[in-house]
């Protein structure tokens, strides 16, 4: 018999993801069954797969122990470059500002040079977090950029914070928004543009259509061109859905690629796009809990030089 104790951050999740996030030795099927047969119990009574646990609950596992392996931990983030510019910390949350170059997440080759892994070292090294005494959860980033792209990343550092973000940036209520350099002139200051967008997972590029097409998803972006000179366009853009590649494929689907963007612009090569999400604005429109003091609240970066490099151009 194993036991799992329910920590805090575990409370709120499914009892059969946490069981599966656990152990990657027992077959879903099995899983299920053996909740069936009450041989996976709560608080020593029956339970269901669906069941929402709670902080303090004890999960009993009477199963052979071939069935019950933890997934093997790994300690990576150790050598992780050390965090850069942090924007805003409290509890709950952390907002990055990644430098253009950097990736969000490990890319199958890299563990270590992410902003993930930096996250997970600086929060390890506080002694806000411990791998040790968690059973499923680590640092997270609830949105991510493009790896050229530079700008402001919310880290969580509990399972309800990641719960709570991931909510509010799924139904737009925290607004983000971009400084690009685009190439050409507008014939609208402002719109808001829809269009439909397909992914190419083995190119890694996207597609741009007006009319739907087979796995194509809707994408609306909303921009505002702030100046114009020497046939450039400094533009901020409002993303209101979050779509790889979005504002590159979306901008240069109407005619205005971005600066230096080899993939999408006029240029092919491997050129970093003039793109940087400078702002993040938290307008709650439904209760968030434990997190509604960010409501109302309006994040810049520090780092951003776009509008220098307009300027300066």
């Amino acid at each position: 018999m194993k036991i799992i104790n329910v920590t805090a951050n575990d409370s709120g999740q499914r009892l059969d993801r946490l069981i599966l996030k656990k152990y990657d030795s027992l077959p879903k099927s099995m899983m299920y069954k053996q909740i069936r047969k009450k041989n996976i119990k709560v608080n020593g009574m029956r339970c269901h797969p669906e069941q929402l646990l709670n902080e303090g609950d004890k999960i009993e596992l009477y199963l052979n122990d071939d069935l019950l392996k933890e997934k093997q931990k790994h300690y990576d983030f150790i050598n992780a470059p050390r965090l850069g510019d942090i924007v805003y910390e409290d509890s709950n949350i952390i907002i990055l500002d990644k430098p253009q170059g950097m990736l969000c997440h490990a890319d199958g080759k890299d563990y270590v040079n992410n902003l993930v892994a930096s996250l997970k070292r600086y929060l390890y090294e506080k002694g806000e977090w411990n791998p040790e005494s968690e059973n499923t959860f680590s640092p997270a980033l609830a949105n991510r950029i493009d790896r050229n792209t530079g700008g402001l990343v919310i880290g969580v550092k509990n399972y309800t914070a990641l719960k709570t973000i991931s909510e509010k940036i799924k139904n737009r209520e925290i607004d983000k928004y971009y400084l690009t350099i685009a190439e050409g002139k507008f014939d609208k200051e402002s719109d808001t543009i829809r269009a439909y967008l397909t992914k190419d997972e083995k190119k890694n590029t996207v597609t741009v259509t007006d009319s739907p097409s087979e796995n194509g998803k809707e994408i609306v972006t909303s921009y505002s061109v702030l100046d114009y000179k020497d046939g450039l366009s400094l533009v901020e853009i409002k993303l209101l859905t979050g779509r790889t590649h979005q504002i590159r494929a979306h901008l240069a689907s109407i005619g205005h690629p971005l600066l230096g963007d080899g993939k999408y612009g006029k240029t092919h090569g491997r050129f970093k796009q003039e793109l940087y999400s400078y702002k993040l604005c938290f307008c709650f429109i439904t209760d968030a809990g434990e997190l509604e003091y960010l409501n109302g609240r309006v994040f810049e970066s520090n780092l951003c030089d776009i509008r220098e490099k307009f300027y300066e151009k």
